[in-house]
């Protein structure tokens, strides 16, 4: 049959499954936004407060779902504002489909008004993009890009279309979705031999988990894989959830804000099993003093990233739940009893502490894991807030911690919070921003309001740009280069004015009573908790150190040094 471009938009969204888009309209994306309306009730659209925050809701909702997540804009500054957003779910392997639409054909390349070459623009952030400019080709484009942002290695994809192809006509012919199917061609016998025989050598094993175990769904096969080598457990930022952070395997994150536990055991284990991670500069800190002493054994579904930062003795390359799946399968049960009990020794010599008198962020993270049980969706900004949030929640679960690990993106939190609210409706779903990220994106409380989406953005909120302001005391002489966020903006005022409950916490006694009447009100609610301005995020590696060297506030007193 003949259907309108806006109309094969629409049909094939709607081949894909998908049921909820966010974005924001304008000139050019009128067309489909108009068919979006007369489709109403088989997508749910949900119109953000800016592009951005349509591009994090969408990253949100994939992350916590599994799901691909969807987002629209208009041309020009609307497609740009997308982004951010889009090289935020890219650099994490999230599966994201944005659709944007261009000014007609005949109108390209001319400066027209809000005319961007956004394909131009995002071909270093996206896994593909494609510009439609025929009407006949727009179906086939469409379902190519929402299979390549979810098979291998997920990824960003973006769809332009121009809006002359939204109004021309072309056959549409409905089609099943290709189905995604674990990688495993590369899967050989060789590496598979190669791998069991370095466990079956090893006597101090160290299994390192990264997001590539939670985006494969294979926290449960880890689970098997760990008991049956018998060895402590350490994940990435994006790897939390992964192995459930209750294990007794368990020993925290890696890297620089890891814990003592994890880095001491990589320096001194003589196999690190690295498991669907890349080895980001921010865990191995100097590359040349990372696990001299070790094996690395790699398993990732991207060859690329094989021998990228840190040279490997063997690898396999595949889903990581195929080829736990066969190693499990295929390696004895092992005994390392002496050195998980040394471990545990390590655990007992540098426990994970912090001051459960004051109102600081260790407290609140550890209070809102303990009000919740756990079982929550824990959505978080970037910074000092982000990482007493990997150190203190204990995540069980995969797809519980939904952070931007690789850009590292200020503002974030909240429009994830919102994607993963709309996501998974039965869950509590808790924000945690500094107030630094907070007024980048805070403007999405009117989304949540409007809505009715409810969603708790809680504050860390310090006055100052924390993790920065913490590189500024400890390696730049205390030299505060506008790090000070002495003004006079009131959260709570602010967050009334867009039609949230807020709250405003300033004695820790305070802070439980108020996250439980929050999650009791099941409404957008914004909780601004007042912090020292100096709360630092210890352990820490300072850059380019081993990891071995991570060192906490009471090494630097001990040096007689202000922390």
């Amino acid at each position: 049959m003949q259907l309108t471009g806006s109309q094969i938009i629409i049909e094939c969204l709607k081949e894909q499954g998908v049921d909820t888009v966010f974005g924001y309209p304008g000139g050019a994306i009128l067309n489909v936004y108009d068919e979006l309306y007369k489709h109403s009730d088989e997508i749910t659209h949900y119109l953000t407060s800016h592009e951005q925050g349509a591009s994090h809701a969408a990253d949100g909702y994939a992350r916590s779902t599994g799901k691909v997540g969807v987002c629209m804009a208009t041309s020009g500054p609307g497609a740009t504002n997308l982004v951010t957003g889009i090289a935020t779910a890219n650099m994490d392997s999230v599966p994201l489909v944005a659709i944007t639409a261009n000014v007609g054909k005949a109108l390209l390349g001319k400066d027209s008004f809000q005319e961007v070459d956004i394909v131009g623009v995002t071909m270093p952030i996206t896994k593909h993009n494609y510009i439609v400019s025929d009407v006949n080709k727009l179906a086939d484009v469409l379902r190519e890009a929402f299979y390549v942002a979810q098979s291998g290695r997920p990824g960003a994809v973006l769809v332009d279309v121009t809006k002359d192809v939204t109004a021309n006509k072309a056959d549409y012919v409905r089609k099943e979705p290709k189905p995604i199917e674990r990688e495993s061609a590369n899967i050989t016998e060789e590496d598979i031999e190669s791998a069991v025989n370095l466990i079956k050598k090893s006597k101090k094993p160290f299994i390192f988990t990264g997001g590539g175990t939670v985006i494969s769904g294979a926290s449960d096969e880890l689970v098997e894989f760990a008991k049956k080598v018998d060895a402590p457990v350490c994940d990435s930022l994006m790897g939390k959830g992964g192995f459930p952070g209750t294990d007794k395997l368990y020993t925290g994150m890696l890297g620089m804000h890891g814990t003592k536990v994890s880095n001491m055991g990589v320096t001194e284990c003589d196999l690190l099993i690295a498991i669907g991670t890349r080895f980001s500069d921010r865990v191995i800190g100097n590359a040349k003093k990372f696990a001299k002493g070790a094996k690395i054994l790699h398993i990732d579904i991207d060859a690329a990233e094989v021998n990228k930062n840190i040279r490997t003795n063997a690898s396999i390359i595949g889903d990581v739940k195929e080829v736990l799946t066969i190693l499990n399968d295929r390696i004895p049960q092992c005994n390392h009893s002496e050195w998980l009990k040394h471990i545990e020794e390590l655990k007992e010599k540098y426990p994970t502490t912090f001051h459960e008198n004051d109102l600081n962020g260790p407290f609140i993270i550890d209070k809102i894991y303990e009000v919740t049980n756990g079982d929550a969706i824990i959505t978080t900004d970037v910074g000092q807030h982000q990482m007493w949030a990997a150190q203190y929640y204990k995540y069980t679960k995969p797809r519980t911690l939904i952070t931007s690990g690789g850009a590292g993106t200020m503002g974030y939190g909240l429009g994830a919070a919102i994607g993963s609210k709309v996501g998974n409706k039965d869950k509590i779903v808790i924000n945690i921003a500094g107030d630094g990220c907070f007024r980048m994106n805070m403007n999405e409380v009117a989304t949540a309001t409007r809505y009715n989406i409810p969603v708790i953005e809680i504050i860390v909120n310090n006055s100052v740009l924390g993790m920065v302001r913490q590189w500024q005391t400890l390696f730049y002489g205390k030299r505060y280069s506008y790090t000070t966020l002495n003004d006079q903006v009131d959260y709570v005022k602010l967050s009334e004015a867009m039609g949230a409950k807020a709250y405003r916490v300033t004695k820790p006694e305070e802070f439980e009573p108020v996250l439980k009447e929050a999650i009791s009100l099941n409404i957008p609610v914004v909780i601004d908790c007042q912090i020292g301005s100096d709360d630092k995020v210890f352990p820490m590696v300072a850059p380019n150190a081993p990891i071995s060297e991570a060192f906490g506030e009471e090494d630097l007193k001990a040096k007689g040094l202000d922390c």
